[in-house]
């Protein structure tokens, strides 16, 4: 599976902070019942890797780590299950390491530097974060004009309400967001925001 098809499979990437790994297998069923399969469980919580392995149970579920900052986490991270990697910056280091590994990688950028960092990497598919604090939509769009090739996962204060725009803008195969999850939600909730979220593409 390529990072490309990960990007198309839903509109909507769930970010997943989880404090209790005991919580992640019944959410990742609420959100794949609603139409989002693709899961990125950050790599913020002591829980993040048991987290990944109780998703991975889940039928249909594309269980990714997000947040991955260096070499060890990858390690870490690939030891769990994931099956695809989400970094929020771009370093050579972990750049090359997840390349040659061939495991489907989506790394963050902010301006053009990043994306030149990606393009020597081999790399045409990139998270742009944090999205709405680096210009938004309208810097987004003057970014993607030099890097025509180049496909974007904008994630970083989008909302169900601002979601549709960025999707509207063709390079964007997909965003990331944190609004399908809201704390203290049941997970009929979140399985009808899912769902919500599933129908904006």
């Amino acid at each position: 599976m390529t990072i490309e098809t990960i990007m198309r499979t839903s509109a909507v990437i769930p970010v997943l902070v989880i404090d209790d790994a005991a919580t992640a297998k019944p959410l990742a069923e609420a959100l794949v019942a609603g139409g989002l399969k693709v899961l990125e469980v950050t790599m913020r919580t002591p829980a993040a890797l048991d987290a990944i392995r109780e998703m991975k149970k889940v039928e249909g579920a594309i269980v990714g780590a997000g947040t991955v900052v260096n070499t060890d986490q990858f390690a870490r991270v690939m030891d769990a299950g994931a099956e695809f990697i989400v970094s929020p910056g771009l370093t050579d280091r972990l750049g090359q390491v997840t390349v040659e590994s061939g495991v489907p990688f989506l790394p963050g950028i902010a301006n053009a530097g990043d994306i030149m960092r990606g393009y020597d990497l081999g790399l045409r598919h990139f998270k742009f974060f944090p999205a709405e604090t680096s210009g938004g939509l309208k810097a987004l769009k003057a970014l993607a004009a030099p890097f025509y090739e180049a496909k974007f996962c904008p994630t970083g204060g989008i909302s169900a309400a601002t979601a549709p725009d960025w999707l509207g803008f063709d390079p964007v195969l997909c965003v990331g967001g944190s609004w399908v999850t809201p704390k203290g939600a049941s997970m009929a909730e979140v399985e009808a925001l899912a769902r919500e979220a599933a129908g904006m593409r």
